[in-house]
């Protein structure tokens, strides 16, 4: 089923409410979230900055489930169905700007994805990475086709196929930004 066609009124309020919802859950987990240990950034020291290493935060959780938004009810009187939107609840990690939050076991290509997020979100910023989110999805039509996410799948696979051949994860999510695949 496609999505609804929106007016830009509408997109702006969902990128609004796509970046608060953002801010707000990395309010909540950030506090009870570590930081990567040695083996983590040893694996991953050659694909990204130090900086992106240093400041990542992970949290596994064990009794409770990242909330979908409280706006997806305004979505659903938009004309969106429930199928059509993401499901946080059952994503295996979400990043919320530098604090990864998982549901389950974060293995190396997990957290490789999620960081490609956290160099998308340090290079765009966050109101940009949310807007690109939202048009991304909305262009796309689904999860799987938001060109933020098509990056850090395709950085990861290639990661996962070779993790000895190193690359910059900051150098590509830039090329994705110059060509303006975002």
């Amino acid at each position: 089923m496609p999505l609804p066609k929106l007016n830009e009124e509408q997109v702006a309020w969902i990128v609004k409410e796509v970046t608060a919802y953002i801010q707000k859950q990395r309010r909540l987990f950030i506090a009870r979230a570590v930081r990567l240990n040695p083996n983590q950034k040893a694996a991953l020291q050659s694909f990204f900055p130090a900086s992106a290493l240093d400041s990542a935060r992970v949290l596994v959780l064990t009794r409770e489930r990242v909330p979908n938004p409280c706006f997806y009810a305004q979505l659903l009187a938009m004309g969106f169905t429930s199928e059509s939107l993401p499901d946080f609840s059952q994503m295996v990690a979400v990043t919320f700007v530098d604090t990864i939050v998982s549901h389950g076991l974060v293995t190396d290509r997990t957290l490789f994805h999620e960081l490609v997020h956290g160099v998308q979100y340090a290079k765009l910023g966050l109101d940009t990475f949310a807007a690109k989110y939202v048009t991304g999805f909305l262009n796309g039509g689904s999860y799987e086709a938001i060109p933020l996410e098509m990056n850090a799948y395709e950085l990861d696979a290639r990661f996962a196929e070779a993790p000895m051949n190193n690359f910059s994860v900051e150098i590509e999510v830039q090329r994705w930004i110059d060509a303006g695949k975002f």
